[in-house]
């Protein structure tokens, strides 16, 4: 667990009910944005490939932000999940998730985090260049998707 002066970063179980709740509402606003909920490509993370999940509360205990890591393999993890909420946004918090899970990758000996965002979130790819990651060819389940963009930051 992190605490900054405006939040708290604490790692959760996957199936955590804020959690589950912040990702529902990603869930909700991209199938809005896409038109449809056929929009992610490659398996969906779930409880048992997921090797951590932090959740982020306002000083008033209100969730207002998650992410996840899930390995690749010996050196390279993915992120995975990052959703703030919309009254959040803008606020930094994004950022310290961010730096919470690189922070969680490198205690882990994982020197590469890699994600995938969409072809319609030009605000997550703004985020993410903004952030240290450069832009890489597809890779996994993602080769060949018209809908995704993905990145790359090497920890070390």
């Amino acid at each position: 667990m992190s605490t900054s002066t405006r939040w708290t970063i604490e790692h959760r179980h996957w199936d955590d009910p804020a959690g589950a709740a912040l990702r529902a509402a990603q869930r909700a606003e991209l199938d809005a944005r896409y038109g449809s909920d056929d929009h992610e490509p490659g398996p969906a993370p779930s409880a048992d490939d997921i090797d951590l999940f932090v959740v982020a509360l306002a000083p008033d205990g209100e969730p207002v932000a998650c992410g996840a890591l899930r390995r690749l393999d010996e050196a390279t993890a993915e992120v995975k999940r990052m959703y703030v909420t919309p009254p959040a946004r803008g606020s930094g918090v994004a950022t310290a998730v961010l730096r919470a899970l690189e922070t969680a990758a490198a205690d882990r000996g994982w020197t590469t985090l890699r994600l995938e965002t969409g072809t319609e979130q030009p605000d997550a790819q703004r985020f993410y260049r903004r952030e240290g990651y450069a832009e890489i060819p597809l890779f996994g389940a993602y080769v060949g998707s018209e809908l995704s963009v993905c990145f790359e930051r090497r920890l070390v």
